[in-house]
């Protein structure tokens, strides 16, 4: 499991964050021997290996603040891990993206089928709130409720589900920038911003004190977007793992379509610069979330 030293590099939170959330997924879903083999197979398919770990990162950055439990932490995590895997997993189907690739791998669809894959995402979906119920995640009962209810709104529809029909309306509609920030606040950032407001959770911070934490996550949600509708047209597609280029094909506004390559990346570079200073009340043990706002203008996928 993880480790915490006083200073940790960027470079080495993400290798260790990485590592232990495979150990945990593969702990979870292991194979039961019984017709529920290849549900249990295309979990795993989707959810070991790859990926940035960006969520269960935040958590951890966020928790190191407070002190919090490394375990705990980890748990919080993989819960929200396991609802972004189910989110790509149904994102990939026919009926929505339709892609063939994800994280270099073939989508859980074509690599088993549809009716496998929708069930994968299903049971990725229920398992998050399992793992956050259980009192090995944390063990106060109030503290539980709190981070499943965060985590329930985050992904549903005032969050991320509800982000996902914008972006499918966005095919027939023509949305202009308010709209399209709101969409993807709700899309890409609600389960960003879940995994900061856990690690202050788990560190029991009062709801009121949060305020500058919100801000950041908020920063780094539509950084990180912005960053990768900058990805989709400049990336490299063997470095990304996916498709390229599929919103511009459907005729959807983006944040770059909106301001173009040199105001996008402008605003991505003010959105970081926001975040870090929602930060200035700590010291150098904020400095992995720093570098975590830094990095999402610097990563290739």
């Amino acid at each position: 499991m993880m480790t915490a030293p006083a200073t940790l590099t960027l470079g080495d939170a993400l290798a260790e964050v990485g590592a232990d959330i495979d150990a945990r997924f593969d702990a979870l879903l292991s194979l039961p021997g019984d017709p529920r083999e290849d549900l249990y197979a295309a979990m795993r398919h989707a959810a070991i290996g790859g990926g940035k770990r960006l969520r269960p990162l935040l958590t951890y950055a966020t928790s190191r603040l407070f002190g919090v439990d490394r375990d705990c932490a980890g748990r919080a995590g993989l819960a929200i891990e396991c609802i972004h895997v189910y989110s790509l997993i149904h994102d990939d189907l026919p009926s929505m993206d339709d892609d063939d690739m994800r994280r270099g791998k073939p989508t859980v669809h074509k690599l088993y089928d549809e009716a496998t894959a929708i069930l994968a995402g299903d049971s990725l979906h229920a398992l998050a709130f399992e793992v956050l119920a259980d009192p090995e995640t944390h063990p106060d009962p109030f503290v539980r409720s709190e981070l499943v209810l965060d985590l329930a709104r985050s992904a549903g529809p005032a969050g991320m589900a509800g982000g996902q029909m914008m972006d499918i309306e966005a095919e027939k509609a023509s949305f202009d920038l308010p709209t399209i920030t709101r969409l993807q606040a709700m899309k890409t950032g609600a389960l960003i911003a879940c995994s900061v407001e856990a690690g202050a959770i788990l560190g029991r911070l009062p709801a009121e004190a949060r305020t500058h934490l919100r801000g950041y996550a908020r920063d780094i949600g539509l950084a990180f977007q912005i960053a990768d509708d900058i990805l989709d047209v400049e990336g490299d597609e063997a470095a990304v793992g996916k498709k390229l280029g599929k919103d511009g094909d459907a005729g959807k506004e983006t944040f770059l379509s909106l301001l173009g390559l040199d105001r996008a990346r402008e605003q991505a570079r003010m959105l970081v610069d926001q975040a870090i200073a929602h930060l200035q009340s700590y010291g150098p043990e904020a400095d992995l979330l720093r570098d975590i706002a830094r990095f999402i203008l610097e990563r290739d996928r």
